[in-house]
C-alpha cells in the first residue's frame, strides 16, 4: 500500500530521514502501537505516536479526566473533565491524523484482559503509575514475546528501558519482587513535574519508532535515567537475562498472568 500526496507531504520530515526513508514511514503506516495508561506519560506519547502515523494505536485507562491531571496530562483538556481518558485521547489523535486508525479501551489492564489485549499489537508503551499495573505489562508481553517500552517518573525524576522478550533482560530481572507497600511515595504524596512526563513519554515514543523502522540502538539491556534538576543523564548497562527469572528463563514458574498484591500509586497513567 502507497502513501497518498498528502501523506507525503505530512511526514516528509521522517521521509528525508536517511535512518527511516520511505520504506520506514510505511513500515509506521503498517505497524500497531498498544498505550496503557492515558496519562502523564500515555498523553505525550501518544500525541507524538499519533502524529508519526502509527497505523493502528490502541489507547487503554480505565479512569476519567480529574482537574489534577491538567498539570501534566496535556493530551486532555479543561472542557475533558470527567470523561474517560482513553476516549478523551483517543478524540485528540484522531484529531491530529486522520490517517490512522485509533482504538479506545475505556478500561483497566487486568490478568484476565492482559494477554490477549497485548497479542493483538507490535509493540506495547507502558504508561501507568502503579506496581500492579507495571508487572502485569511485562508479563503478558514477556508471555506473548510483544516488545515493550518500560516508564516511570516521581518528582524531578523520571527512567525508561525496553524490553524485548527473548533477547533482554525484562522487568522482573531488574526487579525481581514490587516494593513492599507504603516503601515508594505516590505521585500524589511526593509530587512530579509535567514536563518530566513530557521528557520520558516522548522518549517512549522515540522507542517506539525505532524499533519499528528499524533506527538506531534500542534501550534494550539498557536502562536510561534522568535527572531533570541537574539536567543529567546516565545510562545504565543493565546484567542478562536472569536465568532465575520467574517468566523470562527458560523454566519459569509463571506461565499465566496473575496481580500481585502491591499498594496502587493511582489510578493510571502518571
Amino acid at each position: 500500500m502507497s502513501l497518498s500526496k498528502e501523506e507525503l507531504e505530512r511526514y516528509s520530515r521522517h521521509i528525508i530521514l536517511k535512518e527511516i526513508g520511505y520504506s520506514g514511514q510505511k513500515k509506521l503506516s503498517g505497524s500497531s502501537v498498544l498505550i496503557i495508561g492515558a496519562g502523564g506519560l500515555g498523553s505525550p506519547a501518544s500525541l507524538y505516536l499519533a502524529a508519526a502515523g502509527i497505523g493502528h494505536i490502541g489507547i487503554m485507562d480505565g479512569d476519567t479526566v480529574d482537574r489534577t491531571n491538567l498539570q501534566r496530562q496535556v493530551i486532555h483538556t479543561t472542557p475533558d473533565l470527567g470523561r474517560n481518558k482513553a476516549e478523551s485521547a483517543a478524540e485528540t489523535m484522531a484529531a491530529i491524523n486522520p490517517h490512522i486508525h485509533v482504538t479506545a479501551i475505556p478500561e483497566f489492564l487486568t490478568a484476565e484482559n492482559g494477554r490477549k489485549l497485548v497479542s493483538q499489537y507490535d509493540f506495547v508503551l507502558d504508561g501507568t503509575d502503579n506496581f500492579t499495573a507495571k508487572y502485569l505489562i511485562n508479563d503478558a508481553c514477556v508471555l506473548e514475546k510483544i516488545p515493550y517500552v518500560h516508564g516511570g517518573i516521581l518528582r524531578f525524576h523520571g527512567q525508561i528501558m525496553t524490553i524485548l522478550p527473548g533477547q533482554s533482560p525484562c522487568y522482573r530481572c531488574v526487579h525481581p519482587e514490587p516494593p513492599s507497600p507504603g516503601a515508594v511515595p505516590t505521585c500524589s504524596q511526593a509530587g512530579v513535574v509535567g514536563a518530566v512526563a513530557g521528557v520520558i513519554g516522548s522518549l517512549q515514543a522515540l522507542e517506539a519508532v525505532k524499533y519499528l523502522t528499524g533506527a538506531g540502538q534500542l534501550l534494550s539491556g539498557r536502562l536510561l535515567m534522568v535527572d531533570a534538576l541537574t539536567m543529567e543523564m546516565k545510562t545504565i548497562e543493565l546484567c542478562d537475562r536472569d536465568e532465575e527469572c520467574p517468566i523470562c528463563s527458560d523454566s519459569p514458574t509463571i506461565t499465566e498472568l496473575r496481580e500481585e498484591n502491591t499498594e496502587l500509586c493511582g489510578g493510571t497513567g502518571q
